[in-house]
């Protein structure tokens, strides 16, 4: 299986080429049970603060830009780089699928996410 992180909303359908499935949401997902949800975990913590996400929501197409640099100043936090670092781990082992409720993912703080976890890789020092 090739390692790696990909981007699914949680209500297409699981498949086998998923790998580790881990819903990156704080709000759990209309319509979803939890018993058919098949994840591995619900990262809920690494989503944006409640606060974040609520301003976001008021005007996402004209704040995007700016929810995207304070996303990643929260995910800059000494907490969460251990969150992410626990996450990226996952991803180096194996396909990782991140999983969300919005509606288009690629304006989402989940294309936030994976570029913090693809920056890191990047930064990652050679033994």
């Amino acid at each position: 299986m090739p390692s790696g992180f990909r981007v699914k909303r949680v209500y297409e359908p699981v498949a086998e080429a998923d790998g580790t499935r881990v819903l990156v949401d704080r709000l759990w997902p209309r319509g979803v049970k939890k018993q058919t949800a098949h994840l591995d975990e619900w990262a809920k913590d690494l989503s944006p603060s409640n606060e974040l996400r609520s301003w976001f929501h008021a005007d996402r197409e004209e704040r995007f830009e700016e929810f995207s640099h304070r996303y990643a100043a929260e995910l800059s936090a000494p907490e969460q780089r251990e969150r992410l670092a626990e996450l990226r781990t996952k991803g180096e082992s194996g396909t990782v699928t991140l999983l969300t409720g919005a509606a288009d993912p690629s304006h989402s703080h989940l294309s936030v996410l994976l570029d913090e976890l693809t920056a890191e890789n990047a930064k990652k020092p050679e033994k």
